[in-house]
């Protein structure tokens, strides 16, 4: 087997040692090390996996789609992986006609971060009407925990019986926790751990990955697009962790009056205009939220953005987008979604600005609790 023939088992990536700063980068001692163990790693992945470092390589948006173009013309079973907790952030721009023809399964990932009064069968209909007005038609709709193992053999056997002998290519935004998931699965059923590189950083799965069904059939890890709508493409490794619920939400409930505005640390702003009192914030348990006036807000945040307001940190202020206002006046009770970051709930008649970075999504729905 020539130099050229291997690919890092961690991303996908095709072995080189010529040039550090392109994908599956692997000095030669360690290409030799690798064939020996059988776990062959890129020098990215190695990093990755060992000290939770993040090394930039030259693969562009259009190379990971490029990557995908061929998917509709494959005789395959999709597998749609979103991430619950950013389902808007985490649809697939244009997804139908990268399938084609194919059947999807729409698998919501991360159930494990959703409060328990949430009721998953009210989620699960309203993902599949989202998914219908995306030009989608799910076979089935799934809710799992890639982290906890939840559902997943419930979601193997959805996978065998709409397969039919079928490859299955798994597909996904950038942090959905799709390699994950695949991890999970196939640990469950052939005992290995770990072994495709994740992390909470967009973009680590650089080309495809094959796992074996035995039959002749592989399941396909795809490379995660990128989508610039997600919070997480503008945040830091340090920033994410703030950021990214890692454990189930506790709701925080806040009694604001006409004019206030509540800060989601320096990320996005909420103002309560006018209308009931009461409204529900569901973030990450260790964001910081700041509640001031709405007259001073714009002033509070040009002084304090980076430091009393965090994340991200004053550092990396410098390269977080500026905070776009939307304005919504709703007439039930209904969640202010910020793509990425969570959501704020608000009762019937409330009039609201909800601000967040430039190209992330702002959407509002039908309150799921």
């Amino acid at each position: 087997m020539t130099e050229e023939q291997l690919h890092c088992i961690g991303c996908g990536a095709a072995i080189q040692s010529e040039d550090q700063a392109q994908p599956g980068y692997t000095p030669q001692a360690a290409i030799k090390k690798g064939l020996e163990s059988g776990q062959l790693y890129c020098q990215r992945c190695f990093r990755l996996r060992h000290y939770n470092e993040v090394t930039d390589v030259n693969i562009t948006d259009k190379d990971f789609l490029r990557l995908l173009d061929n998917i509709g013309n494959t005789d395959s079973l999709i597998v749609n992986v979103v991430d619950i907790f950013d389902f808007n952030g985490s649809l697939i721009p244009g997804l139908q006609r990268f399938v084609g023809d194919n059947p999807i399964i729409l698998v919501g990932n991360k159930e494990d971060l959703l409060p328990k009064s949430l009721k998953r069968s009210k989620l699960q209909d309203w993902m599949r009407q989202e998914a219908n007005k995306q030009g989608l038609y799910p076979e089935a709709v799934i809710l799992t925990s890639a982290k906890k193992g939840f559902a997943i053999e419930r979601l193997l056997r959805l996978i065998d019986k709409y397969r039919q002998g079928r490859d299955v290519q798994v597909v996904g935004v950038t942090n959905v926790g799709k390699s994950t998931l695949i991890n999970r699965i196939i640990k469950q059923r052939i005992g290995i751990q770990n072994l495709i590189t994740t992390s909470r950083f967009p973009g680590t799965t650089l080309d495809r990955i094959e796992i074996p069904f035995g039959d002749g059939k592989n399941m396909i890890d795809t490379p995660g697009i990128i989508h610039k709508g997600q919070m997480a493409h503008y945040l830091t490794g340090k920033a994410l962790k703030l950021a990214t619920p890692q454990k189930e939400i506790k709701p925080k409930v806040y009694q604001l009056n006409g004019e206030q505005t509540l800060f989601l640390g320096a990320l996005a702003r909420f103002d309560f205009i006018s209308g009931p009192k009461g409204v529900t914030v569901y973030v990450d348990n260790n964001l910081m939220i700041h509640r001031t006036k709405m007259a001073n807000a714009d002033n509070f945040y040009t002084k304090h953005a980076g430091e009393l307001l965090q994340p991200p940190n004053q550092e990396d202020m410098a390269a977080f987008p500026p905070l776009k206002r939307f304005e919504f006046t709703v007439s039930e009770k209904t969640d202010i979604v910020f793509a990425g970051l969570g959501w704020i709930t608000v009762k019937p008649g409330a009039k609201v600005a909800a601000w967040a970075p430039e190209n992330v999504d702002v959407v509002v729905r039908r309150a799921m609790i």
